[in-house]
């Protein structure tokens, strides 16, 4: 028997009058196990996070010659390489394509909205086991960011990470984009009030205008500015190109290999970290993880770390291996 797929309507408190104006209800699927109305037992949950541009309801689309996430579940259970748990997949989409899960006066209370509304209201709705060890989080790209630092942030929430081609080590994975960035700026508008115009009126973005977002989303979220014209800062001038230091100071406090001298008890109170990431990232991504794994090791905290050979794009085949993991270390 195959697993079923609920879609809660669930209206946010944290997320009404956001700045972006972004709907504060919105559409959460969640996956029942194969055996979940046949008994009244609890079962453990995982919380999948999307990358930029996703939705929850992004893991109920089908690939060609793949699976959705719930079918994958369901395989996997049957195989039985995963113990059957709930899995809920939050929506933290915003007009700027995402949120990076944190809270911040120019997009929104993403961080307050999973942790303090979405894990209770999943525990009082559905038959779960209410404790770290038997709740995981995970993700891949900015949903992997949001699985290690909520992890991190939240150890008495989440007891189990996995961080799929994660976010981190900033100098690597953003900076790059940002002479890109401002050698295409002329060509839409020349300010980034202007390309945001132009940007939201485009029937169809184009892969330097995706760029460009990308980064217009990070500044957001991670260099937000309530006295800002934007509401958030950003880390170079747009005259000059010239670097602001003290804006990319306040983006390198927010990587997650940054964090991890500030979070380090934290990091010891997790029951499972899992990292992994391909070793021909196209944003470099490995060379993060393989840092963050370094220090753990050093650390003497135990984790697994993994490097296949592929990129950053189609490969939700690597969910096989994070959700056998997770199914091996949670409680219940």
């Amino acid at each position: 028997m195959p697993g079923t797929v609920f879609i809660d309507r669930f209206e946010s408190r944290v997320l009404r009058r956001n700045p972006l104006r972004d709907p504060h209800l919105r559409r959460m699927p969640v996956y029942l196990p194969p055996s979940y109305g046949r008994s009244t037992r609890r079962f453990p949950v995982i919380y999948v996070l999307t990358g930029f541009t996703g939705s929850g309801e992004s893991h109920l689309n089908r690939r060609p010659w793949s699976e959705t996430f719930p079918e994958r579940c369901d395989r996997l259970i049957r195989q039985r390489r995963m113990k059957e748990a709930i899995v809920v997949f939050p929506d933290c989409f915003t007009r700027y394509g995402g949120s990076q899960y944190l809270n911040s006066s120019a997009v929104g209370r993403y961080e307050d909205y999973v942790v303090r509304e979405i894990v209770p209201h999943i525990d009082r709705t559905f038959r779960t086991l209410p404790r770290p060890g038997s709740r995981a989080v995970m993700g891949k790209s900015s949903g992997g960011y949001g699985a290690i630092v909520l992890g991190m942030r939240h150890p008495d929430v989440f007891g189990l990470v996995a961080c799929q081609s994660g976010d981190m080590y900033f100098c690597y994975c953003y900076f790059p984009d940002i002479p890109k960035y401002l050698s295409a700026l002329p060509r839409h508008g020349g300010t980034t009030a202007k390309f945001l115009r132009k940007f939201w009126k485009s029937p169809k973005k184009s892969g330097e205008q995706m760029m460009m977002i990308n980064l217009v989303a990070m500044s957001a979220c991670y260099a937000p500015n309530p006295k800002s014209p934007l509401g958030f800062d950003v880390p170079w001038d747009e005259k000059t190109g010239q670097l602001r230091w003290d804006v990319w100071r306040r983006f390198i406090k927010w990587d997650p290999v940054a964090m991890m001298d500030r979070y380090r008890a934290n990091l010891r109170r997790l029951r499972f970290i899992f990292l992994d990431c391909g070793t021909r990232d196209e944003f470099q991504l490995h060379h993060g993880a393989r840092i963050f794994s370094r220090r753990l090791r050093e650390w003497g905290l135990p984790h697994v770390h993994e490097e296949f050979d592929d990129g950053h794009m189609d490969i939700p085949y690597r969910n096989d291996r994070a959700l056998e993991l997770l199914s091996r270390k949670w409680q219940g």
